[in-house]
């Protein structure tokens, strides 16, 4: 569940540990699903030891830690994917039996990644192989600063529907179904929308309702809804939730005209939108 709001908000969170010494790196066994780890645990915790957490990043819907390794002086990259249920924290987790990796560091606590369901990724990769991973041709402009331009380049030829272009990682960098619903009924557009027919104007105003919506997520800290598994850093829900327009929101009446939210499914994922208020083009 955790998109670019969310996790924007762990990095901030544990912004923190930048400057700070790995002293131990620690995989805790337990009885549920394992965590994909790469390298394998032994040689992540060898490599992490006496290293220096020097930056600390949000890529789309990744947080990345910068290392600095102490002997070579060469920089690597420790990669979290959230993915369903993870979470970066840096108080007691929720659970003892969910935690995938406890990093400590000198005079500070510890920083925990916890994943309930174990979908999330662990991965320690040398600076190349995060380029090649990670580029441009591989991974679209992030969702906090995508423009009209660079929105309708990247999908003006395309047949698909405009709610699936925007969950395409490879389009837009960050934004998954929570948002995708929310931006495209703030821009009036309807989601079964085919990407093809969508002026330059139309995709100019939707990645101003990009930036407005997933800026003013960030500054609630985030959406915790359902269960409320995700949370900040230091373990409190986020507020983002109670300003959601169509999300979640079907039969319920559209904040702006009274018309009932409808859900479809497109690509397997629920779309909310208002018949309404959102055109077809």
């Amino acid at each position: 569940m955790p998109e670019l709001p969310e996790v924007e908000t762990m990095c901030r969170g544990i912004a923190c540990f930048r400057g700070k010494i790995i002293t131990t790196t620690q995989f805790p066994r337990n009885t549920r699903r394992p965590s994909p780890i790469d390298p394998r645990p032994k040689t992540m915790a060898a490599k992490l030891h006496r290293a220096r957490i020097t930056e600390i990043i949000r890529l789309g819907k990744r947080a990345v830690l910068r290392i600095r390794h102490n002997k070579t002086h060469v920089d690597s990259f420790l990669v979290f994917e959230p993915r369903m249920t993870g979470l970066l924290l840096r108080v007691p987790p929720p659970t003892q039996q969910h935690v995938r990796l406890v990093i400590t560091t000198e005079k500070m606590p510890p920083l925990i990644f916890w994943d309930r369901r174990g979908l999330g990724t662990i991965t320690l990769i040398d600076k190349s192989t995060f380029k090649s991973r990670y580029g441009s041709h591989l991974l679209g402009p992030d969702a906090l600063t995508i423009t009209g331009f660079a929105l309708h380049d990247k999908i003006h030829s395309s047949r698909r529907h405009i709610k699936v272009a925007l969950l395409d990682q490879k389009i837009l960098a960050g934004v998954g179904n929570i948002y995708a619903s929310e931006i495209l009924h703030e821009a009036k557009v309807d989601p079964r929308t085919r990407c093809h027919r969508l002026s330059q104007a139309t995709c100019d105003r939707i990645a101003k309702a990009c930036s407005r919506i997933l800026r003013h997520a960030i500054k609630m800290e985030g959406s915790s809804i359902g269960d409320e598994t995700y949370r900040t850093a230091d373990n409190r829900p986020g507020r983002y939730q109670r300003f959601h327009k169509v999300y979640g929101r079907s039969e319920n009446e559209c904040f702006r005209c009274g018309t009932k939210i409808q859900r479809v499914v497109q690509a397997q994922r629920s779309s909310f939108f208002c018949r309404e208020c959102q055109r077809r083009y």
